[in-house]
């Protein structure tokens, strides 16, 4: 959740922070009014609690001087009625306050470039060089369907569209992929975490899915419980309403899981093959940091992502995001963008984002900083999506009979010599 009190102290200039990352300024206006609202309910509380401090003083002097206190009794009564009447008035305005502010999505870092969409995103920099054909690439999904990979047929029959079931060496290759990724982050620092798939409402508000994007996720109607959108939010969430030790810092993790979406707002777009499906696999990095080592974490889960694909071959370019293509939680991301010759383009498939403190404020994720506590910092990347990797692979080292070659990091675990 964005710092209040930040906002309340300058709030002209965080607002106009916030309205580079698209907010409305219809909605910093009623938190404005929520602040002077809450402000007249302290003020009104605080006066009433000295009026009753005096009155108490009163008592005293009242028994010493063996005057009636009846009268004085029957003002502090009322007074106390006033006083919790002015508190659950304080309260109910500072709910309202804190009910506006979990629709407000986190600062952008100043040298994040302004933007309305992706087309104003920002290059870094080009990863290996795209490979050449003598022949027009195929699509994905022509080589999947052909080599027999993925039947997308069948995830249709099992569920419905955007479900696909993996056969044979397209199993094989989306196992490999998962236990190479796992090592790989292992070998780079990152623990490996195992969470669960299924996580509660306080575990998607901590992470910043909830409650703005609440119909992208399947939900468990009785149960109050939702299917994970990414390991992120698990994971996170591990050290949700905890104090840690300045010296377990950093905590850097590697989990893999089952992802699953809705992409109701995603309508119309690569409806065909993997690009986006309603459940895949991915692996993902998550570190939690004092704020002073956020930046450096950010720079190491980054090449982290980036030194993974070039490790399975993959040509890929890493782009900064502009603010209008900024996620919701995220302060500053970094996306990397893997070259598929069937599309001839570059697409995303990982991105990497530091929260700062955004997520901790909301999840109440501290450190113990001497006598202090602080929030922490967090942060997340994917390291890979495994669905968007074997695109990846199946259009990169695809022959021109539909055949497909395996990259050489995968042989070990494909039993290939």
């Amino acid at each position: 959740m964005i710092d209040l009190k930040l906002l309340q102290k300058d709030f002209e200039t965080i607002s106009k922070k916030l309205m580079r990352k698209g907010v409305d300024a219809e909605l910093l206006a009623k938190v404005k009014e929520k602040f002077e609202e809450l402000k007249v309910a302290k003020t009104n509380f605080e006066t009433l609690q000295a009026a009753q401090n005096a009155m108490s003083k009163e008592f005293g002097v009242y028994k010493r001087e063996g005057k009636d206190i009846s009268e004085l009794k029957a003002r502090v009564d009322a007074n106390k009625v006033k006083i919790a009447e002015a508190l659950d008035i304080q309260r109910q305005k500072q709910e309202e306050l804190e009910t506006l502010a979990m629709a407000i999505p986190n600062i952008p870092d100043d040298d994040v470039p302004d933007g309305e969409d992706e087309d104003d995103n920002v290059e870094i920099k080009k990863v290996l060089t795209p490979p050449e054909f003598s022949f027009t690439p195929k699509e994905h999904w022509e080589l999947a369907e052909k080599n027999g990979w993925i039947d997308f047929e069948r995830g249709v029959k099992l569920a419905t569209s955007r479900f696909s079931v993996a056969f044979g060496m397209g199993a094989r290759l989306e196992r490999a992929l998962i236990n190479f990724m796992l090592d790989f982050n292992r070998e780079r620092g990152f623990e490996e975490v195992s969470v669960p798939a299924l996580v509660n409402r306080r575990a998607l508000e901590g992470t910043g899915q909830l409650p703005k994007f609440e119909d992208d996720l399947y939900k468990i109607e009785s149960q109050e419980m939702f299917l994970i959108p990414t390991a992120e939010v698990p994971v996170t969430n591990l050290y949700q309403d905890e104090i840690l030790s300045e010296g377990e810092l950093p905590h850097k993790m590697t989990a893999y899981t089952s992802c699953f979406r809705k992409e109701a707002g995603a309508a119309g777009r690569d409806t065909r093959g993997m690009i986006r499906q309603h459940q895949f696999h991915k692996v993902e990095l998550v570190s939690i940091t004092k704020p002073e080592e956020s930046d450096k974490v950010f720079e190491e889960m980054v090449a982290c992502a980036s030194d993974l694909l070039t490790a399975l071959e993959l040509p890929h370019r890493l782009v900064t995001l502009c603010t209008g293509d900024l996620g919701f939680s995220a302060a500053r991301t970094i996306d990397l963008e893997v070259w598929l010759p069937g599309q001839n383009t570059y697409r995303e498939i990982s991105s990497v984002s530091n929260t700062r403190d955004f997520q901790a404020r909301r999840a109440k994720i501290r450190y113990k900083d001497g006598k202090k506590n602080r929030l922490v910092h967090t942060l997340n990347g994917s390291s890979l999506a495994v669905g968007r990797t074997m695109v990846a692979i199946m259009e990169n080292f695809q022959n021109e009979d539909g055949t497909i070659n395996i990259p050489k990091a995968l042989h070990p675990y494909l039993g290939m010599n």
